[in-house]
């Protein structure tokens, strides 16, 4: 996982959204995976517009919370972003 743009800490679970394709099934994944218990995948179905509503939820999350203008400090648009996903 050396391609992930954060160093999460090993007490967090990370959840992997992939599309269905075959390489994510391939002999090495299959098992690396069992040793590596926090990492937990989540294929999409064949056909699948999840990808899609995923998009969808980011460009919503844009236009009702961060949108364009004047920029204020991280903790200011993050707690706003945070409000927004518990509702």
């Amino acid at each position: 996982m050396q391609w992930l743009p954060f160093t999460p800490t090993k007490s967090v679970p990370v959840h992997l959204v992939l599309d269905n394709y075959a390489a994510h099934k391939t002999r090495a994944i299959r098992t690396w995976l069992p040793a590596h218990t926090r990492f937990h995948p989540h294929f999409t179905p064949t056909g699948s517009s999840l990808p899609n509503l995923v998009e969808r939820w980011f460009a919503e999350l844009t236009d009702k919370q961060t949108g364009r203008g004047v920029r204020r400090p991280v903790q200011a648009p993050e707690k706003d972003i945070r409000t927004w996903i518990a509702a």
